[in-house]
């Protein structure tokens, strides 16, 4: 850039301006969706049950890559997605909720890993992303950040979706850019999260288009579906009504029969038998197997439901004209999910936080599945059928895990004879940031806004796009859970390691001791679907690719193993934020669950107002919702304290109205040494009503996160009595939160407010 010439009059002076950043010439829009826990049978055009035109058409108009992989779980894949760097490499081993102190496992993407959006957007990209994030940690995810992790920080000029694992799909935990908001529509005006993500993206690809057409677009669009809570509405999921009576066994015999007449699976692959310990469907009680065909059928109308929507989107690119000039990629984060254990699941929070769910109460509610009052999830079968042909699922390094569906659609970049094909390259959730580069014609750069980077661990697919028979890459391993695998060339080798905390011996025989793991071997030129094992007859090979599996191990990042799932958060990185005995909230600023304190060992809650009308109504102080949550809400006068834990309501109430001109109504919680504990319900101090809750508290009261709210509730309601909003007939200043069990802490000095702080010395 040219300097200016500066003198003392503007006649006598040269302007001079910065060069306008421009993407190289042909440079492809490119969308990117990746759905949750979807496996690799599940998609219509892998073979899968459900019908799915839209991943049918772009799969038709394109390539499917059959031996695509990702990492087991959530955030880790999106993480290598974004960066093209392996998970561990990048900080994300595990989910990012859950921080440890190794460099692997901190939940952090390095700044020496600029990702995607970040390197499209130096290069003259317009970025978005819609729906799931979950790479931002733990403690970043509250209302004031830090947002450096967030989307807008790490690239994308403008996001729309969820920070965590998961949401309700009726009434879900929604950001725009950096700031909570919430939905546009409520359940009762029949809101569903996929409606709205898809308007989203076609307002801001309409945005965009509109305002800079010279410019390429990135979008990044992860829904959330599949992941559980299957949410859909009911006219979706009545079209699959009696599809699955027959139940998973004939289903799976379907699929692979479909796979091997498409080509989805090579001539000769075998499909690997359902696991000793799962039951077959004709063993199965017929109160279980219409619980369990029903689960099946939200699950179809939540995908088909998801498919539509996406729909939208491409059906919005070819009406802008530009379908053919964007590169299309469809994959997913994971194989299927067993999440849901034998039984399913009528609400997942239980799963997740460490109950079991109760088959009697799923059987007693199973019209409820996919509305507005359960959070289900299906039971493992499915997850069985949703990878077949092969074995295991979501959190394992067996393909069940790993290998998942990849389809590209670019008609400007694949020929129209090879369009509809199926692709056998080796590949992973890492080169797709690589393909993007090169068909963007933008170099990998080796410093980003000054800081060193490390290289991409992934390769360019585009080669393939022209030649079925490019060379794919040779060497990737596996791990998620203790749960280990290395691919070279033809060879996989794969442990029989199980998790900690999750009772899959009755479909895995494996081993819960990293020093007795064995490693099975398998030839996957001649053994698709990972179903022969071969150990025996390559002892070499098999001692060879467990040395390398430890030399990636230490190359990338993955030690120390951690074979745990709920046990990580005992060595959780603790909270960067001091504890704190006294959290004070205000009318008009909703927080999120992450940043108020845990109740679970007791606490005191008063809500100061002005002096309370005769028979006030409405609620005071709530979380969360009849899925997880508790609610301080007052009916003619008289306060309750409410709690759902895991569904399961409890009320303590009083017959005692609030006195006239009452300015305080208190909440305390006294946990008992056994468990559960007392509450007392106060207003201006003195007692008006007593209960007790038989169980404790759970740690988090949703898997996503939960808005807190004063003087009304948004969403829906923790009880049946009351109908958010429900609004607080008083005026509210204030609630106010202590924790007895941090009493201590109010006595110390805040170094922010003590000069003597100014003193102090190393």
């Amino acid at each position: 850039m040219t300097q200016p010439r500066i003198r003392r009059a503007i006649a006598d002076s040269t302007p001079a301006f910065a060069p306008a950043t421009r993407a190289p010439a042909g440079a492809p829009n490119v969308l990117v969706i990746l759905l949750d826990d979807t496996g690799f049978a599940q998609f219509g055009c892998f073979g899968g049950e459900v019908e799915t035109p839209t991943f049918d058409r772009l799969a038709a108009g394109g390539l499917r890559y059959h031996r695509f992989h990702v990492t087991a779980l959530c955030s880790p894949t999106r993480a290598a997605l974004l960066t093209g760097r392996n998970h561990h490499a990048v900080g994300m081993g595990f989910l990012t909720d859950v921080p440890t102190g190794f460099p692997g496992y901190c939940g952090r993407i390095p700044e020496a890993a600029a990702t995607l959006p970040r390197l499209l957007g130096d290069a003259g990209y317009h970025t978005m992303a819609i729906g799931k994030w979950h790479i931002a940690p733990r403690w970043d995810q509250q209302q004031s950040g830090p947002f450096d992790r967030w989307p807008l920080g790490l690239g994308f000029d403008r996001y729309y979706g969820f920070p965590a694992g998961d949401t309700n799909q009726w009434a879900p935990n929604l950001i725009r850019d950096n700031t909570y908001v919430d939905p546009p529509r409520t359940p009762e005006e029949g809101y569903h999260l996929n409606e709205d993500l898809a308007d989203e993206a076609i307002r801001m690809i309409a945005e965009q288009q509109q305002t800079t057409p010279h410019q390429p677009f990135f979008m990044y669009f992860a829904p959330g579906a599949m992941h559980a809570p299957h949410h859909a509405p009911p006219e979706w999921i009545a079209r699959y009504e009696g599809r699955f009576d027959d139940g998973w066994d004939a289903c799976r015999d379907r699929v692979f029969a479909r796979q091997v007449e498409r080509g989805i699976v090579p001539p000769g692959t075998e499909n690997t038998p359902r696991p000793e310990g799962m039951a077959a469907w004709a063993d199965l009680p017929p109160e279980e197997q219409r619980l369990y065909a029903r689960q099946m059928e939200v699950f179809a109308g939540f995908l088909a439901h998801t498919d539509h929507h996406l729909g939208r989107v491409v059906d919005f690119l070819e009406e802008l004209g530009i379908l053919d000039d964007t590169i299309v990629m469809v994959c997913t984060d994971n194989g299927a999910s067993a999440e849901g254990g034998a039984h399913g699941s009528f609400n997942e929070h239980s799963w997740a936080l460490g109950q079991e769910d109760d088959l009697e109460v799923s059987l007693a509610r199973i019209d409820e599945l996919g509305g507005h009052r359960a959070y289900g999830h299906y039971s493992w079968g499915w997850a069985w059928v949703g990878n077949t042909p092969f074995r295991m699922w979501k959190r394992y390094a067996w393909l069940g895990g790993v290998r998942t569906p990849l389809i590209v659609h670019w008609p400007a970049g694949i020929a129209p004879e090879a369009r509809g094909d199926v692709r056998g390259q080796f590949c992973h959730a890492i080169d797709l940031a690589p393909t993007v580069l090169d068909a963007a014609g933008i170099p990998v750069p080796t410093v980003v806004r000054g800081v060193d980077q490390m290289p991409m661990h992934g390769a360019s697919l585009v080669p393939s796009f022209a030649d079925p028979d490019a060379p794919g890459r040779d060497v990737q391993y596996f791990e998620m859970l203790g749960s280990r695998s290395i691919v070279d060339g033809r060879w996989k080798a794969t442990t029989d390691h199980l998790s900690q905390g999750v009772p899959d011996e009755s479909v895995l025989a494996g081993s819960r001791d990293f020093d007795t793991d064995r490693w099975a071997l398998f030839d996957l030129e001649a053994d698709f679907a990972e179903a022969r094992d071969v150990a025996g007859d390559h002892p070499d090979v098999l001692r060879r690719l467990e040395e390398l599996w430890w030399a990636e191990a230490g190359r990338y990042d993955v030690l120390p193993l951690d074979d745990s799932l709920t046990g990580r958060v005992v060595a959780m990185e603790p909270s960067p934020h001091p504890p704190r005995y006294r959290w004070t909230y205000r009318p008009g600023a909703p927080t999120v669950e992450e940043g108020t304190p845990m109740l679970t060992g007791g606490f005191r809650l008063v809500v100061t107002t002005d002096p309370v009308p005769d028979g006030a109504e409405g609620v005071l102080c709530a979380q969360g919702d009849w899925n997880g949550g508790w609610a301080l809400v007052a009916h003619g006068g008289r306060p309750a304290f409410v709690v759902s834990r895991y569904g399961t309501p409890h009320r303590i109430e009083t017959d005692t109205p609030l006195p006239p001109g009452a300015t305080t109504v208190e909440v305390e919680y006294t946990r008992a040494e056994s468990g559960g504990g007392t509450v007392v319900l106060r207003a201006d101090g003195a007692p008006i009503g007593t209960g007790a809750i038989p169980r404790d508290l759970p740690f988090r009261w949703q898997i996503g996160g939960s808005r807190l709210h004063l003087g009304e509730d948004r969403g829906f309601p923790v009880s049946d009595d009351y109908r958010p909003p429900f609004p607080f007939t008083g005026r509210i200043r204030r609630a106010e939160i202590t924790l007895p069990a941090l009493a201590f802490l109010e006595d110390r000095p805040d170094p922010r407010h003590d000069p003597r702080a100014d003193l102090a010395t190393d």
